[in-house]
């Protein structure tokens, strides 16, 4: 049977300002970069300083906050229209603009970034290159005997991954060219174009596995040499035994000394293993740090990347409209609807530079708080003093939640003496020592790190070694927890570490 009735129970709701502030606070400097470009070409009442529309004599007055449960109404045809309000939009002529953007100095004139503000901000001009795959097919057509081997070898090319690896198999490829270019070729056809393609720059390239793409590198070097010969055998019949470094089982087998095998893996082992990227047509990616740690006064400072402080404004020409609102004393309907558009624009202009200033005091608190509790590892570099540290420390430092510091710790970079590193470094598990003092995981993974560089190469530390050169440190640690250490610091197992 059902019933109809009342009933009262408690919701959490993110208002619109919430969810904007949230979106904001996870992005790093180049990201937030794209997003106030985007919301400036969604939101016309938002212009930059730099732009002549930009309002230079009316400002919103940056003390008033926005409520965190207000919401911008939809604008309805209501007697209520008769009576709109601009005050809240219009202020006094005399304050400065400067009031309600983010400048590039801090509260004490220091500048946010290296950058001078005298220097003229021009884009970063790109070099237009030919793809990876582009300069194959260049090669490809001046040594093809004929157009159906110029379309049989671009299939192939355009099935070649970016590391130069041809995983694809051949029977698929005829597959595709039947049905995409309507010819018919067979498995011989597509063997012969695949040869040829093998022998185009750089070396390797086309290669179906590691070991043919090296073997492949091998047959342009000089056979005249012993270890070019001796690195061929050992990639041809003892593949297996060298990727499992069974070295005194091949001096055996190939009948060489020590000396030999050493300088025929010399070669092997500067050959590359991803011809591919020799050639690739991706950028290199530069991180902009979002933090800058600096020293004034014997004293390290945190400093906020100017560019997570972008001089945003309030557009001329939105503010003039709403003072000819204001000093007409019967408006007409359209210019009660362009007043409400313009309301709407506002607010949300004025609710996005607060997000933006909301977010740069999240980010400063946080770095301040990451600074203060690894202040011994800023100033001197040292992984060993680092403290041991999780986001509920951060969280409970600065009365946050945990996933607002989380937000922040995502994919931000602070510019150190030492070079740019995530702030997901300075976050690690502690360890207790027998004095019964906690330390930093990252303490003991650098004590690891230094134990296994030093090492024997030709006998290298096995795991259990390691945890008692770790315990006559101080550190009591499980053999498995050394293991999962050593993964962690991309170290192989001692067996594959082992040398000549």
């Amino acid at each position: 049977m059902l019933k109809q009735g009342l009933y009262q129970k408690q919701l959490q709701k993110l208002s619109p300002q919430q969810i904007q502030f949230i979106k904001l606070l996870q992005l790093n400097t180049t990201d937030l970069q794209q997003r106030v470009d985007e919301e400036m070409m969604e939101n016309p009442a938002l212009v930059t300083g730099d732009d002549a529309d930009a309002e230079e004599e009316t400002v919103l007055d940056m003390n008033e906050k926005t409520e965190t449960d207000e919401v911008i109404d939809e604008p309805k045809e209501t007697e209520e229209e008769d009576n709109i309000s601009v005050e809240d939009y219009l202020t006094d002529d005399s304050i400065d603009i400067k009031e309600y953007v983010n400048d590039d100095y801090d509260s004490e004139g220091f500048h946010l970034s290296d950058e001078s503000p005298d220097d003229d901000k021009k884009e970063m001009p790109i070099a237009e290159t030919s793809t990876f795959h582009d300069a194959l097919l260049a090669q490809f057509n001046a040594i093809a005997d004929d157009e159906r081997e110029q379309m049989v070898g671009e299939q192939i090319i355009g099935s070649i991954d970016d590391d130069g690896y041809l995983r694809r198999p051949l029977e698929a490829i005829v597959n595709d060219l039947a049905f995409s270019q309507n010819v018919d070729t067979s498995i011989e056809e597509m063997k012969h174009c695949l040869l040829k393609i093998q022998t185009l720059d750089p070396a390797g390239i086309a290669a179906t596995s590691l070991q043919e793409c090296l073997l492949l590198q091998l047959k342009r070097k000089d056979h005249h040499k012993i270890e070019v010969r001796v690195a061929e055998d050992i990639l041809k019949k003892h593949f297996e035994d060298f990727t499992k470094k069974h070295y005194e089982k091949l001096c055996k087998q190939l009948k060489i000394t020590d000396d030999e095998l050493k300088e025929a893996i010399h070669v092997i082992t500067h050959l590359n293993p991803k011809p591919g990227e020799a050639m690739s047509d991706s950028r290199p990616q530069y991180i902009i740090p979002d933090f800058i740690i600096v020293d004034e006064n014997e004293k390290l400072k945190v400093v906020l990347n100017s560019r997570n402080a972008p001089d945003l404004r309030i557009s001329r020409s939105y503010m003039e409209t709403l003072k000819g609102y204001d000093a007409t004393s019967n408006p007409s309907k359209d210019l009660k609807q362009t007043v409400q558009f313009i309301k709407q624009k506002l607010d949300g202009a004025k609710w996005f530079i607060d997000s933006i200033k909301q977010r740069q005091n999240t980010l400063l608190l946080t770095m301040n708080a990451i600074l203060k509790k690894q202040y011994a590892y800023f100033e001197e570099g040292d992984e060993t003093k680092m403290r041991p540290m999780i986001l509920k420390d951060i969280a409970e430092e600065i009365g946050m939640d945990i996933s607002t510091i989380s937000r922040v710790a995502s994919s931000k970079y602070v510019q150190t003496d030492f070079g740019v590193i995530p702030l997901k470094f300075f976050f690690s598990e502690g360890i207790q020592t027998e004095d019964g003092d906690e330390v930093s995981s990252r303490e003991v993974k650098k004590i690891l790190r230094d134990a296994i560089d030093e090492e024997d190469k030709r006998k290298p530390l096995p795991d259990e070694k390691l945890m008692e050169i770790l315990k006559e440190k101080g550190y009591t640690i499980a053999r498995r927890t050394v293991a999962k250490y050593r993964e962690q610091l991309n170290i192989p197992v001692a067996r594959l570490r082992k040398e000549i």
